[in-house]
């Protein structure tokens, strides 16, 4: 296999450890990525996947003795390693506390000149509270803001020149580049397109309250999924009250009938918005909502340890985790009732205790440390890595880099490897090189881009507060198989074992392809740990100024 060179230099002088007078071997990039890569055991990744993916751990749900049980087993496999305790007051946990708020709202519309429209909770609307409370209500003005946007590296501002302080603001979900190929992105979709960060712009706005406007395509999912995902349990962080009260969605179809004129489509309010110098406006019509909620308290953690650094940058680190936690025991499918989430994520906690053995037994001795995470309650809306950024255990500035292991490849060895984030930051350019040493070619799916997956799991808490990350992806091109192969079997996934009792170990799968991605992995994670500076934000990023911030304490 050709590996591929590096721009660092082999150290092999001994270098004094600082606080210690010991010598280490400070082994750098090309000689000691090839040990580290060499190092990944297939044997360990099965074993945990194994035990993780059993039934006795019941489906791994948050604040369950299964859930407890998965994470006693890997803080004892970081500490079987030798690995420091990297979590709270000296142990491997990092508290997670959770609030669960199941909620009964009512919304009504006043149309300026008409009678007040009471919506049809689930076939109209939804709506919850954005706060810790058991009941919330808002009266108010509504005011179209577009897509809801303050980009200033897109030289956009929705909110320019209106002020929203205590009325409800209706937003359109995606961005700008959705309509106009010229804009932001294009159609591969940016964080300001994504219905989380409407919901976060409009409470620094000082608005009352937020209505997002459901379309399939800007949304990228059917109404279905909105009333599955909002109309149950809204589990989040325990957080102090904002200014926004309560959030929800409304069908385009309500959208039109009564808070646009009857000449002017939902396709003209997406043109309308999606053009530069846009401006909000006051729509004809006041909204009154009311979120009644059951609320539900409990606790889980994250687990994490620590590999020391052995060179000038020891209190720096490079992170590589994955979530531990699944969706539990539910109602049986065919007898059984085990949501045991083999694939989704037994397969990246598996990953992440693989990784952990190989930097542990390979000796390579990276300069700035590593630490090996196990997020809790990903499941629930990535609170195990929220609550970790809001009360770090390393100081966010020196978290150099965040690898995130979220469903490895156990479908066999492939001639390609992928992650998202490549594009946004000078990791990229360490994962391409370390995909090379690897005889690996890099992919990107362009329905991950369109779809916004980069936003949606355990590196993207780190992403906001501007640390560099990657998500590691399903390959497609699989030795031995047709090119549609691969797709296939992730759609086949996605129908039918995604977030189903099927995710369970078939009797087929194989550690080859894991094996592959983790080398990859080790590689890009020691060059981020051995590099001369802290990787950096691409120009263009829409996170590079919180990443500048991060870096100098603003």
């Amino acid at each position: 296999m050709t590996r591929a060179r590096t721009s660092m230099m082999i150290l092999t002088a001994g270098a004094l450890l600082a606080g210690c007078g010991q010598q280490a071997t400070l082994e750098t990039t090309e000689a000691g990525a090839d040990k580290l890569a060499d190092a990944v055991s297939p044997a360990v990744l099965k074993a945990s996947l194994t035990f993780l993916a059993d039934d006795a751990l019941g489906g791994r749900a948050p604040a369950t003795r299964g859930g407890d049980i998965a994470a006693k087993y890997i803080a004892a496999e970081f500490l079987r390693l030798g690995l420091e305790p990297a979590g709270e007051n000296e142990t491997v946990y990092h508290r997670i506390p959770i609030i669960s708020l199941t909620p009964s709202p009512t919304l009504q519309l006043h149309p300026t000149g008409r009678a007040a429209v009471p919506l049809a909770y689930r076939n109209q609307f939804v709506l919850w509270s954005e706060l810790d409370q058991p009941d919330v209500s808002a009266s108010a003005e509504l005011v179209f803001v577009g897509f809801g946007i303050v980009a200033p590296e897109y030289d956009w501002n929705d909110y320019a020149g209106v002020d929203v302080q205590g009325k409800i603001v209706v937003a359109l979900v995606n961005d700008p580049g959705l309509i106009d190929s010229t804009l932001f992105k294009g159609k591969a979709l940016t964080y300001y397109g994504r219905w989380t960060y409407k919901i976060e712009e409009a409470a620094r706005q000082g608005a009352a309250g937020i209505i997002m406007v459901h379309t399939t395509e800007s949304a990228t999912y059917p109404w279905a999924i909105v009333e599955s995902s909002w109309t149950g349990p809204q589990v989040r962080l325990e957080k102090a009250a904002t200014p926004l009260r309560m959030a929800g969605w409304i069908t385009d179809e309500i959208f039109s009938r009564y808070l646009l004129p009857s000449n002017t489509s939902i396709a003209d309010v997406f043109q309308e918005a999606a053009t530069p110098g846009f401006h909000a406006r006051p729509l004809p019509a006041t909204a009154t909502g009311r979120v009644r909620s059951t609320i539900r308290r409990s606790e889980t953690v994250n687990v994490l340890a620590r590999l020391t650094g052995w060179g000038p940058h020891p209190e720096e680190a490079v992170l590589i985790g994955g979530h531990y936690d699944h969706l539990g025991t539910g109602k049986p499918v065919d007898g059984d009732s085990i949501y045991n989430g083999a694939i989704d994520n037994a397969s990246g906690v598996a990953g992440v205790i693989a990784a952990a053995e190989a930097f542990v037994r390979s000796g390579v001795h990276p300069d700035r440390s590593v630490i090996f995470m196990a997020f809790g309650a990903e499941e629930s809306g990535l609170l195990g890595s929220k609550a970790f950024v809001e009360r770090p255990t390393i100081p966010l500035k020196d978290l150099a880099a965040v690898f995130n292991l979220d469903e490895l490849n156990l479908y066999g060895k492939t001639r390609d490897v992928s992650a998202l984030g490549t594009e946004q930051s000078s990791l990229g350019r360490f994962f391409e090189e370390a995909a090379r040493a690897e005889g690996l070619r890099v992919v990107t799916s362009r329905e991950a881009l369109e779809s916004g997956y980069f936003f949606r799991s355990d590196q993207f808490p780190f992403v906001l507060k501007g640390v560099p990350a990657l998500y590691l992806q399903f390959p497609t091109d699989y030795v031995g198989r047709d090119s549609t192969w691969g797709e296939q079997m992730i759609e086949d996934y996605t129908a039918h074992r995604y977030h189903q009792v099927t995710d369970e170990i078939l009797p087929w799968y194989s550690m080859d392809g894991a094996v592959q991605q983790l080398r990859v992995i080790v590689r890009t994670a020691l060059m981020a740990a051995e590099a001369a500076e802290q990787p950096t934000w691409n120009e263009g990023s829409e996170f590079k100024a919180a990443g500048e911030a991060r870096l100098t304490g603003d």
